[in-house]
């Protein structure tokens, strides 16, 4: 793409809309969840998250974010049940911050904000694959965590500790045996909701699964996702803070819950 989207003023979220019109969409990502309109809803099943094969490539800076990617050629970790039929593989994993501790993630919880979010991306396997579920709005399963400032995540720190190898944007390093069931609270209460992609092109194309329950890291672990830069390895330094969009109207969608 010519035109490049980023989280700046002359290129953020507020101007997405110029080259994506669907960004003015009737379902779309984030929103806040409001906890008392949210709907109890029965017929929810619980979730299943099958990441015991998981299989992990990669990692990549991609200048908006850092992505964990997973072999998806096969069922080999899925997400079914929940709101979902079917079955869902997982292609990648991401996160979203801010520049401080008070704001960073893309939904937000009766308007309170988390230092982070993480993204746990998975597509609908009863299409050919990841490019052509994202044409389908059931193509998309994204698992929503939230971080919040406690002690710190040893899980997460192996991700960590590779980031200044892939510091500059369009670097990558090969990232095996990284088993994302770390990454995942103890609870798996969720909401959920009918939305669309967080990032251009915003397709409408994801069920929302956010986890009630956020994961403790420490201030020093996020500090770590600022190091990174937006910029390519020979231009002027850019560091990679406030990388999320903010809520989007929920127009006529219900979110609801899985629990009382």
């Amino acid at each position: 793409m010519s035109h490049h989207w980023g989280y700046a003023k002359h290129n953020g979220p507020d101007s997405w809309h110029e080259n994506f019109p669907i960004a003015k969409g009737e379902r779309q990502s984030p929103v806040n969840i409001d906890s008392r309109s949210a709907k109890h809803d029965p017929a929810l099943k619980p979730l299943s998250i099958n990441y015991e094969q998981a299989t992990s490539r990669k990692i990549l800076n991609n200048g908006h974010s850092f992505n964990v990617e997973f072999d998806d050629s096969q069922d080999k970790a899925v997400l079914k049940g929940g709101p979902l039929d079917g079955t869902y593989r997982l292609i990648q994993f991401h996160f979203h911050w801010g520049s401080s501790d008070e704001q960073g993630s893309e939904h937000t919880v009766d308007k309170k904000m988390y230092p982070a979010e993480l993204h746990l991306v998975h597509w609908n396997t009863k299409y050919a694959d990841f490019g052509q579920a994202v044409q389908h709005p059931d193509g998309l399963a994204v698992l929503g965590i939230f971080l919040k400032i406690g002690s710190a995540k040893p899980d997460l720190q192996r991700v960590l500790d590779i980031l200044d190898s892939i510091k500059t944007k369009g670097k990558s390093a090969e990232f095996k045996n990284f088993d994302p069931r770390g990454l995942l609270p103890n609870s798996l209460d969720y909401w959920t909701y009918p939305g669309s992609l967080t990032t251009p092109p915003l397709l409408e194309c994801v069920t929302w699964i956010v986890l009630r329950e956020p994961i403790s890291v420490s201030s020093e672990q996020i500090k770590k996702f600022r190091s990174l830069s937006i910029n390519g390895d020979n231009e002027p330094e850019e560091p990679m803070v406030i990388n999320f969009r903010p809520p989007q109207p929920l127009k006529s969608r219900q979110i609801r819950a899985s629990f009382k």
